[in-house]
């Protein structure tokens, strides 16, 4: 038999705040973390704007010296990953390490250290190339020095499935746990690639807007989007097996029901048209969790702000809910923060978590008109406090890559 999973300890570095506490109240006002860019000179750039991370401090959060040996990526997540183990209140000491597992995935990996690897080949030759630049950049490392910062030793993997990354290493630790091959998880996403080779390659690829209003710029499922705004962060969770939780006295924060993980099999960019692979997704979350569509209160849409996912994610909920869709409450939290890329899901599986602790589905912040075909409700003009028993979070990744995952308001 499968066996309960629940969510315990939560972890965040956003845009708009460097903890769970500060992210939930920025989310709550309505705060956009999205700016000029300061990483890099844009002067010879189309895009200006991005949601970056602000005042983070790693020595701050963590050990300085493994800091220095870590690329902006790595750091977010060991610093989720440590927010949330305290959240969480687990006691490595109390655990056996083996039974506590890590996956937690990042799309890209450091570009910086390559950009800068080239560099220095071109200046000073290949002899001066650093010589962690390997264990640098690879997305894996993320996974791999929470390992080290917390004692865990059990599972340890990363999914890679880009904009979808984070929900899939949350599916992926749920079933972990749910089939016995962990008793404790932390799972999510991490993403820190503001920087000239991801801004120049997603702006011709026309998938980043060209907006120099940071209140205009990322606008889900409004009929001006034109673009996604690249974002950075970590999403981290501590998800655990029901019995373990309880034994030592956890609070539980919510309770994990379904996961669902399918492809489109269409195009290397684009969601299929009709949102088919999407909507089997959501249907597979729902019938693991044995509830029907209109027992959905919410849903944390993947809404990028793109021409194409907006509305073909659209024309997935109408297919998966049916008469239900026009019922059930949505919403984009890259409105607020941008597109997280791998970290996207694991952001905004802690709203969907906090949604249901709190009663509060936020609003999509800086939308305004939507075309005739999106006409489901968006959370346009204000939030809502209602009570959220069941929350989905989707993600779609570039591959064809589609996770939902569904939580629910924990009851023994």
């Amino acid at each position: 038999m499968k066996r309960r999973v629940v969510v315990t300890g939560l972890g965040a570095v956003t845009p708009i705040g460097n903890d769970v506490e500060s992210f939930w109240k920025g989310i709550k006002e309505g705060k956009v973390g999205i700016g000029p860019i300061t990483r890099f000179d844009t002067t010879d750039y189309k895009v200006k704007l991005a949601a970056e991370v602000k005042d983070f401090v790693a020595k701050d959060r963590m050990d300085a010296k493994a800091a220095r040996r870590m690329e902006l990526f790595s750091r977010y997540a060991v610093a989720a990953a440590l927010e949330a183990e305290k959240h969480a209140g687990l006691d490595m000491g109390r655990e056996d390490p083996f039974r506590v597992g890590v996956i937690v995935g990042s799309g890209i990996g450091s570009l910086q250290t390559a950009e800068a690897a080239v560099k220095r080949i071109e200046e000073k030759g290949p002899a001066k190339v650093d010589p962690l630049i390997v264990p640098k950049m690879i997305s894996n490392m993320a996974a791999g020095n929470i390992s080290i910062a917390t004692g865990a030793r059990g599972k340890c993997t990363n999914v890679v499935t880009a904009c979808a990354t984070g929900t899939h290493c949350i599916g992926d630790a749920y079933r972990a746990i749910q089939y016995g091959d962990a008793d404790v998880m932390f799972a999510g996403g991490t993403e820190g690639a503001v920087c000239p080779v991801a801004v120049a390659g997603f702006t011709n690829l026309t998938a980043l807007t060209t907006s120099t209003d940071p209140l205009r710029a990322s606008i889900p499922f409004d009929k001006d989007r034109n673009g996604f705004v690249l974002g950075e962060g970590a999403g981290i969770v501590v998800l655990e097996e029901l019995e373990h939780a309880r034994a030592r006295g956890a609070e539980i924060l919510a309770e994990v029901v379904g996961y669902g993980a399918t492809a489109d099999a269409f195009h290397i960019t684009s969601p299929i048209e009709d949102g088919s692979g999407a909507a089997r997704a959501m249907t597979d979350a729902m019938n693991e969790a044995g509830i029907k569509p209109e027992n959905v209160d919410y849903i944390n849409a993947h809404g990028t702000s793109t021409h194409h996912n907006d509305l073909f994610e659209t024309r997935a909920i109408k297919a998966a809910f049916g008469e239900a869709a026009k019922e059930v409450k949505i919403n984009s939290t890259k409105s607020m923060v941008g597109h997280l890329l791998g970290a996207a899901g694991g952001v905004e599986f802690i709203v969907c978590v906090k949604s249901i602790l709190d009663g509060f589905i936020h609003q999509t912040v800086g939308t305004l008109h939507c075309e005739e075909e999106l006409d489901l409700n968006y959370m346009l003009g204000g939030s809502a406090e209602q009570e959220v028993h069941y929350a989905m979070s989707n993600s779609l990744g570039f591959g064809g890559h589609n996770g939902s995952i569904l939580v629910k308001k924990y009851a023994d």
